[in-house]
């Protein structure tokens, strides 16, 4: 039992912390022991710990109650990003857990093994930097330049939670009629991994890649429309046709094994989407694209494991590729037209492609992650056109002309 002097404390404590703005009575139950957890209410908590207070020193519970109740505190719920924080600390992500943290999982692994790779042949080593995103998330940009091989790679994994305002739903319910166009906002999250490889050597081509997953989220968290994205293409500066044969051959087998329906489809898809307009001309040599694969028409674990293999195919794609290319001679000639093609390779991430446009409309973004996949070096001679009948002028042809590779 507690003295007496003791037990008039506790009650003065009781009386004043009652007269206290909610934020003030928080603090004042802390000292009684009760730690914050971002998974639960704390309208009962506070009250408890004061109740368990009062009660080790002996102060009548029914005056300890009327004062813990008299203002309850209304603490905002936890954001998704704060429910995946804590289901990432309760368990280890596994086949059982939401498809946003096993596709986040999953990107990270294969960054890892991918520039593990890549360092392998350049013989330098990427710089890695790590993020957070103030509403949520973060990533992994990892850049090498000015290396043996690479004059610029850039190996990224973004990671990003946000809500979606009610004309963002509207616009998005064009594609994704699941998106619920009663709600003022909506949770979202998008996860992926982005790389763009441009070599020294203007015999070897540049690639790209990205595969990404976005959901939206009801308020208990749980998902409430979800789709993927993506694609790998190639873009050579200088034309060599086994290169583009092998790189579109790697791609339709893997599509093969998913839907023999998906090659034609994100062929076709790529080279529609990875069209300079203004140029008349596609980027490169294409490979495939896809958008907006939900639920609608696929099935999410299928769709994922179609995700999964193409990311996986991509080193069997490329590095042989590579591997024929980056010794080979070149003069000077070769070069600047390299620089040239690099102005239009420019052109087109500034210009017509969503994922850049997205990314620095989207609030607290990391522009220099954005904006890795630019070469280091590139240029914009005026009015250039190349010699007729020449190396340079069957590669335009062929991006004026899609060809089928396979």
């Amino acid at each position: 039992m507690a003295s007496r002097r003791q037990t008039q404390r506790l009650a003065a404590q009781l009386r004043h912390l009652s007269t206290q703005p909610p934020a003030r009575q928080w603090t004042a139950t802390r000292s009684f022991g009760t730690k914050p957890n971002p998974s639960r209410s704390y309208d009962t908590s506070w009250k408890l710990s004061i109740l368990g207070a009062a009660a080790a020193l002996g102060v009548a519970a029914p005056l300890a109650y009327h004062m813990a109740t008299k203002d309850t505190i209304k603490l905002d719920a936890a954001s998704l990003a704060e429910k995946d924080a804590q289901k990432k600390r309760e368990a280890a992500v596994s086949e059982e857990s939401p498809m946003r943290l096993r596709m986040e999982k999953f990107v990270k692994e294969q960054q890892q093994i991918i520039v593990k790779e890549l360092e392998r042949i350049d013989g330098k080593k990427f710089r890695k930097d790590e993020w957070d995103r103030k509403d949520g998330g973060g990533g992994i940009t990892c850049v090498l330049q000015e290396g043996n091989v690479f004059e610029k790679a850039g190996v990224g994994v973004s990671v990003v939670y946000g809500s979606l305002p009610k004309p963002a739903i509207a616009k998005m319910r064009a594609n994704h009629k699941g998106l619920d166009p009663n709600v003022e906002s909506l949770d979202f999250f998008a996860a992926g991994l982005s790389m763009v490889l441009h070599p020294h050597n203007p015999m070897a081509p540049t690639v790209h890649l990205n595969y990404r997953y976005f959901e939206t989220a009801n308020p208990d968290g749980t998902s409430q429309a979800w789709w993927f994205g993506g694609g790998s293409d190639l873009t050579p500066s200088y034309l060599f046709d086994e290169d583009a044969i092998h790189f579109h051959k790697t791609l339709k087998e893997v599509c093969d094994a998913h839907d023999k329906g998906y090659w034609p489809r994100f062929k076709k898809w790529c080279d529609e989407y990875f069209y300079n307009k203004h140029r008349g001309e596609c980027r490169g040599v294409g490979g495939i694209f896809f958008d907006d694969l939900d639920e609608t028409e696929h099935d999410q674990e299928n769709t994922f494991a179609f995700i999964q293999d193409c990311l996986k195919s991509f080193l069997p794609s490329y590095l042989p590729i590579l591997e024929r290319r980056k010794d080979m001679p070149f003069n000077e000639k070769e070069k600047m037209w390299q620089q040239i093609r690099r102005g239009k390779y420019v052109e087109f991430n500034l210009v017509h492609d969503r994922g850049t446009a997205f990314g620095l409309n989207t609030p607290g973004s990391r522009v220099e992650s954005i904006l890795m996949s630019l070469p280091l070096t590139a240029s914009w001679k005026y009015m250039y056109e190349p010699e007729p009948k020449s190396r340079e002028q069957r590669l335009v042809d062929v991006l004026k002309e899609p060809k089928e590779w396979v």
